[in-house]
């Protein structure tokens, strides 16, 4: 629906000569309801943001954690290879090489 100009003038115009008598203010109690909430909330759980970081920080160990470990792991069986004489396919190898080179 389309609205000519001298409408939406008229309507602009009755907008502009409109005045409140008095401010608008919040109703009766409203802060006090306000603060009695945020101070149930901060006691019982804290406020979202720390929670947040608890589970992050509490995320991130364990990632840590798992991480370290494996990182272990690895570590020993990497040290397994390298001791000399540990690495029994590679001295056969080298035993049948030397039969058939005779």
């Amino acid at each position: 629906m389309k609205m000519d100009d001298s409408a939406l003038h008229r309507l602009l115009r009755s907008a502009a000569r409109g005045n409140d008598p008095e401010p608008i203010s919040a109703p009766f109690g409203f802060d006090t309801r306000v603060v009695a909430l945020a101070r149930a909330t901060s006691t019982v759980g804290g406020n979202g943001i720390a929670r947040l970081v608890r589970r992050v920080a509490l995320i991130a160990s364990a990632v840590i954690l798992v991480s370290s470990a494996a990182s272990f792991r690895e570590l020993l069986a990497t040290q397994d290879i390298t001791e000399p004489g540990a690495n029994d396919y590679a001295i056969a190898d080298s035993a049948i090489q030397q039969e058939f080179n005779q």
